[in-house]
């Protein structure tokens, strides 16, 4: 399969100007779309006798390159602040919510149910159920649609949902034959028995285990599939580094513009308040050009200034059915249509859920693409997002692998990932997918879209997408 999508993509491979044409258009284009912020009048997708599903609001922690002011904290503590910066931005009473999803994908052993722990953290009522999901990179994705699903089923009319990672400190296990003898040890009743299981161990039962971002199923890390794909798509080094530099820059005029609104400032105990992401980090093609491959040596394209960096950070959405928020005096910020969830081969197609899932959902609502105001894709690697816009502008891969007559076809790059992705912001894995939802939900606003489309892969060569349409002004 992999010499197929490589032979097929190189025999229609974009002419260089496609670089141009995907990777640095609209640098400034979010003036002017703010200059025409005018609801546009297309159809509503809501439909009778199924409940309005609305996001009310939508917070995160400032997004932290791993290791630095988050370091001493546990993920709990940055999902409590998270909790607490939505109770306070929305006053909600913390006894009006029906349920609490949470998503997470490294788990810290000491609080196994985060969502419960986090909330509880947060002064939520403890009559409120609370539970954890993992989905990998779309665990927040998952949380909210759970969220929609316990509303349209009538068990719930408010839900909070969120995400949380926290990569500065992950569970290093003792070796497998080290935890053997631990066990054994513990169960062990006489001193001779615990004398000759100690008299057992040898060096090598001290080489711990460290976590991996890489596939079970491949064992290959993400950042080395991202690099074969990019090679089977055709994606080159400088086409990377200038989506990259697109991201950042993005970001930074995001950031002094004051329109990441769903940032909160935190009081980092034992240290300073934190109110902005620190890995936003603007630089050239110059410097992006001197930096190695980080995973295929020494002529991968794949490099750390393309990718997303280890992060830390939280992040929480309040999800009520439109009658329940109206009664409850809030005014919604959009609602929440259609979502599918896809999956292909994790070895060749680990990153392309976005070109499988877009043109599903986008069926699923009866849209096009031309119909979409506003476009959120995750980030985890400048190739993998090139290598998605080049599958959806592929003819070949749209008639191969997902048995359509023609191409999917590509976001303008004018509405796509205007305020900055997960390579600028930042990727804390469980809590980006909340995060796309609300920055979509915030571009509607301001640029007066209609309807706005998240899509994001994930580990397991899964995927997810998700319409949001612009609550009326």
């Amino acid at each position: 399969m992999a010499s197929l999508l490589l032979t097929g993509m190189r025999s229609c491979s974009a002419s260089p100007s496609w670089a141009t044409r995907f990777g640095t258009r609209a640098l400034g284009t979010t003036a002017q779309l703010q200059a025409q912020a005018q609801t546009k009048s297309k159809k509503s997708l809501a439909r009778p006798g199924v409940k309005n599903i609305v996001l009310v609001e939508g917070v995160r922690t400032p997004f932290l390159l791993s290791g630095t002011t988050y370091a001493d904290l546990m993920p709990h503590d940055l999902a409590r602040a998270a909790l607490k910066g939505l109770l306070q931005k929305t006053g909600v009473p913390k006894d009006a919510v029906d349920h609490i999803i949470y998503g997470t994908v490294i788990q810290e052993v000491k609080t196994s149910n985060i969502a419960r722990e986090a909330a509880l953290g947060a002064g939520f009522s403890d009559k409120i159920p609370a539970h954890t999901v993992t989905m990998a990179c779309i665990s927040s994705n998952q949380a909210m649609t759970s969220a929609v699903g316990l509303i349209a089923a009538g068990q719930c009319d408010a839900v909070v949902a969120g995400g949380v990672e926290f990569m500065s400190d992950v569970p290093i296990r003792h070796s497998r034959k080290m935890r053997k003898t631990m066990l054994s040890l513990n169960k062990a009743k006489t001193l001779g028995q615990r004398l000759s299981l100690m008299g057992s161990i040898r060096m090598a039962h001290f080489a711990p285990e460290l976590p991996a971002v890489a596939e079970f199923s491949t064992s290959e890390s993400m950042g080395h599939s991202a690099d074969r794909l990019a090679a089977a798509f055709g994606v080159s080094r400088a086409e990377q580094d200038e989506f990259a530099l697109r991201s950042h820059t993005l970001a930074q005029k995001a950031q002094d513009a004051g329109l990441l609104q769903d940032v909160l400032s935190f009081k980092v105990p034992g240290r300073d308040i934190v109110s902005k992401d620190n890995g936003i980090r603007p630089t050239s093609m110059e410097q992006l050009g001197k930096l190695k491959p980080s995973f295929v040596k020494p002529h991968g394209t794949v490099t750390a200034g393309n990718s997303s960096f280890l992060t830390d950070g939280a992040s929480a959405v309040l999800v009520m059915s439109e009658e329940k928020a109206l009664a409850m005096g809030f005014k919604p910020k959009a609602y929440l249509r259609d979502f599918v969830y896809v999956s292909q081969d994790p070895k060749d197609q680990l990153l392309l859920g976005p070109s499988y899932s877009t043109p599903k959902v986008l069926e699923k609502a009866g849209l096009s693409l031309n119909d979409i105001d506003v476009f959120e894709f995750h980030e985890a690697f400048a190739g993998q997002i090139m290598a998605n816009l080049k599958a959806m502008d592929s003819d070949w891969f749209g008639q191969t692998y997902m048995g359509r007559k023609s191409k999917v076809g590509t976001p303008p790059m004018d509405k796509f990932n205007l305020w900055g992705g997960s390579l600028s912001l930042g990727h804390p894995f469980a809590a980006t997918g909340c995060r796309l939802v609300t920055t979509v939900a915030h571009r509607l606003q301001k640029e007066g879209g209609q309807y706005g489309l998240v899509a994001a892969c994930a580990a397991g060569g899964q995927g997810h997408a998700m319409v949001i349409e612009a609550y009326p002004q």
